[in-house]
């Protein structure tokens, strides 16, 4: 039983495949833009056929690194490396890698996101990611 299932059942698989997603509780909410992100993106995009949920973290790391996007990075990042998706040493590589096609700044703030997410990882007991 889903602490969503009173909600239509597209904002359910929405709100589900957020958490799963992003690694941390959701809630519903209001306005277009939420319909079109739990709606649309997480209960449709997220959930189509052709690519695992590593590749599309993989794209979408690529896209904001290129795009300087570091505050959606540092949920993107912890979420990847806290799923088990991406390792340390992957996300290090990706950040050498990044580097050389998004441009120094951007990989620069891809690698501050990456090292913090795993300092923080390093300090949690039960941190086995």
């Amino acid at each position: 039983m889903s602490r969503f299932d009173e909600l239509p059942e597209t904002r359910r698989r929405g709100l589900e495949r957020m958490e799963q997603v992003y690694g941390f509780e959701m809630s519903d909410g209001d306005g277009d833009f939420f319909r079109y992100t739990a709606d649309h993106l997480f209960a449709d995009v997220w959930h189509r056929a052709g690519l695992s949920d590593r590749d599309r973290r993989l794209l979408l790391i690529g896209a904001l690194t290129a795009t300087g996007a570091a505050d959606v990075l540092g949920i993107q990042v912890p979420a990847a490396y806290g799923n088990g998706e991406l390792t340390e040493k992957e996300l290090r590589e990706i950040v050498i890698f990044l580097c050389h096609y998004t441009g120094w700044q951007n990989g620069a703030r891809l690698n501050t996101v990456v090292e913090d997410t795993v300092a923080k990882a390093a300090r949690r007991p039960e941190s086995g990611a």
